[in-house]
């Protein structure tokens, strides 16, 4: 949980809001004590296990394909240190800072939660990293999303030992010169840590926590765009009244339509033809509150998914409390005899106290799915703006208010037209965004034979943000222009008022052609820092 500009990490109540809070405001770390205490006691447990002798998948054996190939107690450590090695292995852009600190702060929050072994420093050495801003050069492609974002977090945990390099102050460095501009000096890897700290779901899970924040925005920003919209082309509210939404309550929809209420409430320009002789308005207006519904209830769902993911243990194998694993009465152990604790599944190595099974928790497909789930929604939330847009711009579907591509002087001037195209095109790339949670490319000489993919759905899922983000802004741009053509003498509602005066402010009306890229990017800047939601939430 957040407080003022720090975030307590503590395995357990992580949000997507810390997340942003600390990848772009920078807010401090702190470890809270019940999970340094529940660091330790873990930590203690793998040490047990490995000085039973037994033979534990992670502490003493191969990976992958390698999982029978048992590794001497003297090897353990360069065991550890080869794995980082061996799977930075990664390719294409680094991550940004954002991303990097996301991936950060969601490794230490799972490693926390005390199932991984790993030792007290490794987890202080992730927090001071984050605190002193030692941001690791973390390659981006080379994630299946399962065993994990096993290449993307080796490259960041290459660091802790003094390897691979890192960001400081804009300079990039060697990683044990970054470690030590923090005062840190670089670890060296016992039993479990190089695969605990490689074997999770956290550069998946850091994007998705932050898409999470930014849809949210664009879905706000959008039901702004539509309301304004719905003004200047003379449309109704009526679409809007409880009592339609009553009779098919979905909680999206029920939730845009008194959005729209709220944003129009007050509105001269909405009464000033209520009385007209127009049946109906085109589906881009009359159907908002359904489309712009489905979006938020698409949004809401990964934002389940990713609240859970922030807070659980994703890497394999996980250590347990013996008891914990007593739950179900097949791993109950017949005896008290070292190694019985796995009870009849062999997969499960443990003593007395302590267990460590293997599992998939590191499987990324409750992300990846519904990354694909959000990308659809998303670009269905560009298709209709882009509905809109047309609608105001179009000569042949116009209110007779409004002139041709809303310029004075049409033919001279082409006014908006190009915006609309650039929308066209954004929302063609989302169109053609493929779904790549439906791919599986089996790896490891088959023992990884089904993966998720999930980082490349994240990648996905953030470019398709990215174009939803524009096209709204120019749904904005475009309604703010179509408002100096309505009376002057009608005033807009109070939110849709709110919305022309931010528009304004980063963009003057358009007379006489210019380029207005500058104008695009400058209120989707607005959208994508939270001015505008903001601005409304003060109002509204």
């Amino acid at each position: 949980m957040t407080d003022c500009e720090t975030v307590v990490v503590d395995g357990a109540s992580l949000t997507p809001d810390d997340v942003a809070a600390v990848a772009r405001r920078g807010a401090t770390v702190e470890i809270a004590e019940d999970a340094r205490a529940a660091v330790v006691a873990s930590r203690e447990r793998v040490e047990e296990i490995v000085e039973s002798g037994q033979t534990a998948y992670g502490l003493n054996t191969g990976f992958g394909q390698l999982v029978d190939t048992r590794i001497e107690e003297s090897e353990i450590e360069r065991l550890q240190t080869n794995l980082l090695r061996s799977h930075a292995s990664g390719a294409g852009r680094p991550l940004d800072e954002e991303e990097v600190r996301a991936m950060l702060l969601t490794r230490l929050n799972a490693l926390v939660k005390g199932y991984s072994g790993v030792r007290e420093v490794v987890v202080d050495h992730l927090a001071t990293m984050l605190n002193e801003r030692v941001h690791p050069v973390v390659r981006s492609r080379g994630s299946l999303g399962a065993s994990g974002d096993l290449a993307p977090l080796a490259h960041l945990s290459l660091v802790l030992i003094g390897e691979g390099e890192a960001t400081v102050d804009g300079e990039r460095l060697a990683g044990a010169d970054a470690l030590a501009t923090a005062g840190l000096t670089p670890l060296t890897l016992a039993s479990k840590e190089g695969l605990a700290l490689i074997n999770g779901t956290q550069l998946t899970t850091g994007i998705a926590a932050l898409l999470v924040v930014d849809a949210e925005r664009v879905c706000e920003a959008a039901d702004a765009a539509g309301a304004l919209t719905t003004e200047v082309t003379m449309g109704t509210t009526a679409n809007c009244n409880p009592a339609v939404q009553r009779v098919r309550p979905h909680a999206g929809q029920a939730a845009v339509a008194e959005r729209i209420r709220a944003l129009t409430a007050d509105s001269e320009i909405v009464e000033s033809h209520a009385n007209c002789d127009r049946v109906q308005d085109a589906y881009s207006i009359r159907c908002l509150p359904q489309v712009h519904g489905a979006v938020r209830d698409a949004v809401d769902h990964l934002r389940e998914a990713v609240e859970v993911e922030l807070n659980s243990a994703t890497d394999n194998p996980l250590v347990f409390d013996v008891r914990e694993s007593l739950s179900d009465s097949r791993a109950r152990p017949d005896s008290k005899s070292s190694g019985d604790a796995a009870g009849a599944d062999g997969r499960a190595t443990g003593t007395d106290e302590s267990v460590v099974i293997s599992g998939g928790n590191f499987h990324g497909e409750p992300l990846a799915l519904r990354l694909d789930y959000f990308v659809s929604a998303l670009t269905e939330l560009a298709a209709i703006s882009e509905r809109r847009v047309d609608r105001m711009v179009n000569p042949n579907l116009q209110e007779e208010h409004l002139p041709p591509f809303l310029t004075p002087e049409p033919g001279l001037n082409s006014g908006f037209m190009i915006p609309q195209y650039t929308a066209a095109s954004l929302i063609n790339e989302m169109r053609a965004t493929g779904r790549p949670s439906m791919d599986n490319t089996p790896v490891s000489g088959g023992q990884e034979d089904h993966v998720s993919m999930s980082a490349t759905s994240a990648f996905a899922a953030k470019s398709a943000l990215e174009n939803a983000r524009t096209v709204v802004a120019v749904e904005l741009l475009t309604g703010a222009q179509a408002s100096e053509f309505v009376d002057d003498s009608l005033a807009h509602g109070r939110g849709t008022s709110v919305a022309y005066r931010v528009v304004r402010e980063a963009s003057p009306p358009v007379v006489e052609d210019r380029s207005l890229d500058g104008d695009m990017e400058a209120v989707a800047g607005l959208i994508a820092d939270g001015t505008l939601s903001k601005r409304l939430a003060a109002e509204l």
